[in-house]
């Protein structure tokens, strides 16, 4: 791969991740029509989705912030009440148990990791499928074609009123579904996550938020997985180099992004993306057709 390859893979990434038009799928397609070799698999993947990783992290400082305060008092309170369990049943105290849910931010932090499960599952039992799928095109262009129809459905979906405090466990796992189902190259992880939410009755803002936030755990958990099998891998400093690069462009341009993501999605403009979604789509499909 050489270092254009890994600026352009960065600038795709950057730009595809927080718009509702599948960066998995993009990136896809161009290394199949530009013949990019990575070497590593979904490693370079995985290292621009930190890069964008880390874009999250900036806009949503404060809520992330508050987020691991509040994983860490979770665990704490379980903690304290399960020693009071023990106290409890062996008759040595009689101490009431903490509310571990007791703030928005614990709910949040709850919904996420609820989320994150079937996610995680589907990553994990469906790795091999998701890399054979980005190596042939009519994969990437059928599943923009379903993005596109995604958009179309979260345009026209009335915005809902749930926020943290009323949002469910059962919204909550079926958005996660939505997340790894996602993962397939085409497939927009926001757009369908977005338009999960939306249909689940979602806030549109905290849709949005919440959109952003659950990718937290999910790219991380694809970093570990990627990480594990790729430690026999051999790497040149020159290509070394070159990810980080990309890695580095993807955080810049994916910061940009999200502001402008942000604005979108308030202003209910998936059309646009469902219209570019669909031509990207028919092109991909005619472009296997004829490379057939």
């Amino acid at each position: 791969m050489s270092l254009l390859q890994a600026i352009l893979m960065g600038i795709i990434q950057g730009l595809t991740e927080f718009l509702p038009v599948s960066s998995s799928g993009h990136l896809a397609i161009f290394k199949i029509l530009f013949g990019v070799d990575t070497d590593t698999g979904l490693l370079f993947d995985v290292l621009l989705h930190i890069g964008t990783l880390a874009a999250i992290c900036i806009v949503y400082y404060k809520d992330v912030l508050k987020m691991i305060v509040e994983g860490i008092g979770i665990i704490r309170d379980c903690f304290i009440n399960l020693i009071r369990f023990i106290g409890n049943k062996t008759g040595k105290t009689d101490e009431p148990y903490l509310r571990i849910v007791n703030s928005s931010y614990r709910k949040l932090v709850v919904l996420i990791i609820v989320s994150t499960i079937p996610t995680g599952i589907i990553g994990v039992v469906g790795k091999d499928v998701v890399e054979m799928a980005s190596e042939i095109l009519l994969i990437p262009g059928i599943c923009l074609i379903l993005t596109a129809v995604l958009l179309f459905i979260a345009d026209h979906t009335r915005d809902g009123e749930k926020l943290p405090k009323s949002v469910t466990y059962t919204n909550a796992f079926g958005v996660g579904i939505a997340q790894g189902i996602a993962t397939l190259p085409g497939l927009s992880r926001s757009g369908t996550t977005i338009t999960a939410c939306l249909l689940s009755g979602f806030n549109r803002n905290f849709a949005v938020k919440y959109s952003f936030l659950m990718s937290i755990p999910a790219i991380l958990g694809a970093l570990v997985l990627e990480l594990k099998d790729c430690t026999a891998v051999a790497l040149s400093g020159a290509e070394i180099a070159y990810y980080v690069v990309g890695m580095i462009i993807a955080a810049v341009v994916g910061y940009v992004c999200i502001k402008t993501m942000l604005i979108v999605v308030r202003r209910k403009k998936f059309t646009g993306f469902a219209i570019y979604c669909l031509i990207v789509g028919v092109i991909s499909i005619g472009g296997y057709i004829y490379m057939a």
